[in-house]
């Protein structure tokens, strides 16, 4: 027997993919093979096991190997362990998502009789995109699966094990095929596959079925008990796992029970959608032309979920109080994304006046449309920005279709989220080059990342945190993450050599973090320099989102290049108020005095340090808005696509 200690240098532990490689490596050889951290240990042939031992990149472990090939298998298990890259392979831009989300089950309603006239009033939640909608409703809500039965009689083993094996096979066999479509790579499904594969999952399925249980009542179970497992871990990323314990799980028992989930890439023709809540994984797989309106039982008008939906001019409320069996009775939907109301089963009445003003809508954006390549200027000479804020390159097409005079913010973010690995430098210097490319020669506005313990993302371990939204988060985590940040502002000065893109850090607090921020990215520079890489020099900015910022932004406008006030943020700090609170909604206000007065005192000490000053926060498309904003002495409006046209009109008539 040989046993000896090392510290694990593979990039982020032995997560999925590097434990599948381990566990694959070790089955080569016939030795036994024993992982020890600390108190615990596990079998190195059991992939599911080394995740459960949670170990992390710099954990010391003791690797034992008992066998007549344990020499050989000793080293090769050791050059694994000390190789960062071991078992990670770079992932596709913007696609390499998780098939870890389970399915959604999901009905177009139909069958149910009509509402009586005016039998059901109008439920409101938070207004989250403006526009009306009314038509036939998708419910997408996830269905409780349940085994028709617990336990089978000794006879019916052999039958239940037959059903359980083509189930399994038919389960990875899709997945394959899912992540083929998807464009990601066969180390992802590998991964998933050696984790459904395992002792763990499928060999317990059939124990319990061996003695006695229905095959979907134990896949069902052992599934909920391993997904337990993995819940009950300290690290964030290998908690996640059990979302893909949970997917494979259900898609099994799918099959076994005779059902069929329904996505919303099964939308066929034009309906408003019904849900609890909504990834940005759900959202990217959807038909969106085919969604005329979406209401959800949570959310909130500045998450995500909102903003997406106003880059592509759905009408959507969120936070309904309502319970999910009050939505899956629905049939047909109207709404007004404006007040945040929704009538569920509408009347004739309510209908037919809904089609009276989507057509009078339609009529009011079409006359918008004279005003796409209008470069707007105030009746008294001031020219305004009009900008797009956009989350991805696929937001392109619609912020040239409104006429948008460059990106206002590009939000980095969704680059690192709902993915394994995070992008390195030559996928993001891509990203940004083709932004800029689209837009030139108009600036895009690029914001660093901007992400904490409420927006997780893989190969960041954040603190468990009371509130994370004053915690670690932006150019806090940033900076204390140069492995993170310098690839970041590498690709940024990469792509700047095309002359109109600028760099916006979020979160900013102090002038030292400014004075940071500017040295770490002249380290880039001299470093990229000496490689002999081309970069550009990008005009900096700071948003303007902590009510710190805003109260010393006469000692930061002396550091920077431009302001941009996120009113998203502000608007919370300054109120204390949790924008993600629907229930709060009401004291939520940009229009505040407290709030005015903070956007002034920044507009105050940009035009004292000759800095342009921007708002790029939901707020700037609100018309009420826009004067003021434009009063104070902002230059430039960024907001969604949608909204753009008529802010243009807007800001021409003043």
């Amino acid at each position: 027997m040989l046993e000896t200690e090392i510290v694990v240098k593979v990039s982020e532990g032995l997560h999925a993919r590097p434990a599948t490689q381990f566990a694959k490596l070790a089955k080569e050889f016939s030795c036994s093979l024993r992982i020890f951290r600390g108190t615990t240990s596990a079998d190195a042939k059991s992939a599911v096991k080394l995740m459960l031992l949670g170990i992390k990149q710099d954990d010391q472990i003791l690797l034992r190997a008992d066998g007549s090939d344990e020499s050989v298998a000793l080293n090769r298990l050791l050059a694994f362990l000390s190789e960062p890259s071991a078992g990670v392979q770079p992932a596709k831009p913007a696609l390499a998502q998780e098939a870890s989300a389970p399915g959604a089950a999901g009905s177009l309603a139909g069958s149910a009789e009509p509402a009586a006239p005016g039998a059901v009033q109008s439920v409101r939640g938070v207004p989250a995109s403006e526009g009306l909608a009314c038509g036939e409703a998708f419910v997408y809500l996830p269905e409780a699966l349940r085994a028709t039965r617990q336990f089978i009689e000794p006879h019916e083993v052999a039958t239940e094990l037959g059903r359980f094996s083509v189930a399994f096979a038919g389960s990875i066999a899709a997945l394959d095929q899912q992540f083929k479509t998807m464009g990601c790579h066969e180390d992802i499904v590998e991964a998933l596959a050696d984790v459904a594969q395992s002792d763990e999952f499928s060999g317990a399925v059939k124990q319990r079925i061996a003695s006695g249980w229905d095959a979907a009542a134990a896949t069902l179970q052992v599934g909920e008990e391993l997904a337990a497992s993995f819940l009950a871990m300290d690290d964030e990323y290998l908690r996640s796992r059990a979302d893909d314990i949970h997917g494979i799980t259900r898609q099994v028992a799918l099959r076994l029970l005779g059902m069929e989930d329904v996505s919303l890439a099964c939308l066929s023709r034009p309906c408003v959608v019904l849900a609890a809540d909504l990834s940005a994984l759900d959202f990217a797989r959807a038909q969106v032309a085919n969604i005329v309106g979406l209401v959800c039982t949570k959310g909130s008008a500045t998450s995500h979920l909102a903003i997406m939906a106003r880059s592509h001019g759905i009408p959507a409320v969120l936070g309904l109080p309502v319970d999910e069996a009050v939505l899956r009775g629905a049939t047909r939907v109207a709404l007004d994304g404006a007040q945040g109301q929704v009538w569920l089963d509408p009347s004739p009445d309510v209908e037919a006046g809904f089609a009276t003003r989507i057509a009078q809508e339609k009529s009011r954006h079409a006359a918008l449309s004279v005003y796409r390549d209008v470069e707007p200027v105030t009746r008294d000479g001031r020219h305004v920005e009009i900008a797009a804020n956009l989350g991805s390159l696929a937001e392109i097409d619609a912020a040239h279709e409104a006429g948008a005079m460059g990106v206002g913010l590009f939000r980095t973010e969704l680059l690192f989220m709902d993915r394994r690995t995070m992008p390195d430098e030559d996928e993001q210097a891509g990203i940004y080059t083709q932004l800029a490319q689209a837009f030139h020669p108009r600036p895009v506005v690029i914001r660093t990342l901007d992400v904490g313990g409420d927006k997780p993302v893989p190969g960041i371990a954040f603190p468990e945190e009371d509130n994370p939204f004053l915690g670690w988060r932006g150019v806090r985590m940033c900076l204390d993450r140069p492995d993170v940040f310098v690839p970041q502002l590498r690709a940024l000065l990469r792509a700047a050599t095309l002359g109109n893109v600028q760099v916006m850090i979020p979160m900013i607090d102090d002038v030292d973090e400014v004075r940071r921020v500017k040295a770490l990215i002249a380290t880039c520079a001299e470093a990229l320099t000496r490689e002999g890489v081309a970069w550009g020099q990008p005009k900096l900015g700071i948003m303007v989102e902590t009510p710190a910022a805003a109260l010393t932004a006469d000692l930061l406008a002396q550091e920077v290049d431009f302001f941009s006030i996120g009113t998203n943020d502000l608007t919370q700090y300054v109120m204390a108020v949790d924008r993600m609170n629907p229930d709060l909604a009401s004291l939520y206000r940009t229009d505040h005095p407290a709030v005015l007065r903070a956007i002034g005192m920044v507009c105050e000490a940009a035009k004292k340090a000759g800095i342009p000053v921007a708002v790029c926060g939901e707020a700037a498309a609100r018309p009420e808005m826009i004067p003021l904003f434009i009063g104070m002495g902002v230059s430039e409006l960024s907001m969604s696509p949608s909204s753009v046209l008529r802010a243009k009109k807007i800001v021409c008539e003043l």
